[in-house]
C-alpha cells in the first residue's frame, strides 16, 4: 500500500515537473504575442500616420517575424537525436557487465566493445565513456541529459526557454532562432525609437498607444542586450567547432585531452553546423552533415592540412562525468551521466 502511494506521488511529481517546464516557453510566447499587438496595432496602425511608412514597417516586420517564430518552433519541437542501436549493449553484454563485480574487468569489457565502434573520446581517467542509465557506449560528443532522461547526440545544453535539449538535431535551428531574435529586437527598437522621442517631447497625444510604445522599446532593448551576448558566445563556439559542454570540459581523446580536437578551420567549422550549401544557411531546414554519431577530427586532418597544427593545445583536463547545473540558455548545461 505504502509502495503504491510512493509510486503515485512520484508520478504526480513528474507530471508537475513536465507542466512547469513549459512555463518559460509560455512566458516567451506571451511576450511575443504582446509585442506583435503593440507593434502592429498600437504603433503601425494607430501611431504611424504616413501610409507608405505603415506599409514598409509592416512588410519588414512580418518578414522577420515569420523567420523568428519558425526557428523558435523548430527549436522547441525538433526532438533530440539519440544514439542508434549499435551503441547500446546487447542483452547478453548487459547481463555480463552488471553481474561482473570487478571494476577493472568491467572497464576492459567496455574497451573490447568500443573497438567495434567509431569512438575516439574518453573520460578524464581514460576509460570508455559509458552511460549506466541508457546502457550504451557514448558516441563522441554525446552526453546524457538528466532533464530529457536520455543520451543526446552532440549535446550542447538543455535550454529551459525552448524546453528542449539542444544538440545535433536542432543546434542549427537554435542558432537561427538567436540570430532572428536579435534581428527582431533590433528592428523593433530602431523603428520605435523615433516615436518614443516624439511621445517624450509631447509631440504626439498622450493616448493608450504611448504606453505600449514606451514598453515596447524598453523590452526590445532589454532582450537585445542579453540575446546579442548569447548569440555572440555561440558564434564563437561555432567558429571553434565546440559545444557549450566542450567549452566547460575539455574533450579527452585516446591520446589525451585536446581543446581543439574537432577544430577543422573557420569555414569547415561553420559547415559542420550549417552544411556546405549556403542557400540553406538562413532557412530552418536540416542541413548539418553526418549522422551525429561520428565527426571529423583535427588529428585526422593535420596530415592533409599542416596549417591546422599551428593551433595551441589546451592543457587543462576535466573528468567526463562531471555534473553540470541547469541554468539559463546562455550557460544552461545539464547533468551528464
Amino acid at each position: 500500500m505504502r509502495r503504491g502511494w510512493k509510486m503515485a506521488l512520484s508520478g504526480g511529481l513528474r507530471c508537475c515537473r513536465r507542466v512547469l517546464s513549459w512555463v518559460p516557453v509560455l512566458v516567451i510566447v506571451l511576450v511575443v504575442l504582446w509585442s506583435y499587438y503593440a507593434y502592429v496595432f498600437e504603433l503601425c496602425l494607430v501611431t504611424v500616420l504616413s501610409p507608405a511608412e505603415k506599409v514598409v514597417y509592416l512588410i519588414l516586420y512580418h518578414a522577420i517575424f515569420v523567420f523568428f517564430t519558425w526557428t523558435y518552433w523548430k527549436s522547441i519541437f525538433t526532438l533530440p537525436q539519440q544514439p542508434n542501436q549499435k551503441f547500446h549493449l546487447s542483452y547478453t553484454d548487459k547481463e555480463r557487465y552488471e553481474n561482473e563485480e570487478r571494476p577493472e574487468v568491467q572497464k576492459q569489457m567496455l574497451v573490447d566493445m568500443a573497438k567495434k565502434l567509431p569512438v575516439y573520446t574518453r573520460t578524464g581517467s581514460g576509460a570508455v565513456r559509458f552511460c549506466d542509465r541508457c546502457h550504451l557506449i557514448k558516441p563522441d560528443r554525446c552526453h546524457h541529459c538528466s532533464v530529457c532522461a536520455m543520451c543526446v547526440l552532440k549535446m550542447d545544453h538543455h535550454c529551459p526557454w525552448v524546453n528542449n535539449c539542444i544538440g545535433f538535431s536542432n543546434y542549427k535551428f537554435f542558432l537561427q532562432f538567436l540570430a532572428y531574435s536579435v534581428l527582431y529586437c533590433l528592428y523593433i527598437a530602431t523603428t520605435v525609437f523615433s516615436y518614443f522621442i516624439k511621445y517624450w517631447r509631447g509631440e504626439l497625444p498622450s493616448v493608450r498607444s504611448k504606453f505600449h510604445v514606451l514598453f515596447l522599446l524598453f523590452v526590445a532593448c532589454m532582450f537585445f542586450v542579453s540575446l546579442v551576448i548569447l548569440f555572440g558566445y555561440h558564434c564563437w563556439l561555432v567558429s571553434r567547432n565546440k559545444t557549450t559542454l566542450e567549452a566547460f570540459c575539455t574533450p579527452v581523446f585516446t591520446n589525451g585531452p585536446e581543446k581543439n580536437g574537432f577544430n577543422l578551420g573557420f569555414i569547415k567549422n561553420i559547415q559542420q553546423v550549417f552544411g556546405d550549401k549556403k542557400k540553406f544557411w538562413l532557412i530552418p531546414i536540416g542541413s548539418s552533415p553526418g549522422d551525429g554519431h561520428s565527426f571529423p577530427m583535427r588529428s585526422r586532418n593535420e596530415s592533409q592540412d599542416p596549417l591546422l597544427a599551428n593551433e595551441e593545445p589546451w592543457e587543462d583536463n576535466e573528468d567526463d562525468n562531471r555534473d553540470y547545473p541547469e541554468g539559463s540558455s546562455s550557460l544552461a548545461v545539464e547533468t551528464e551521466a
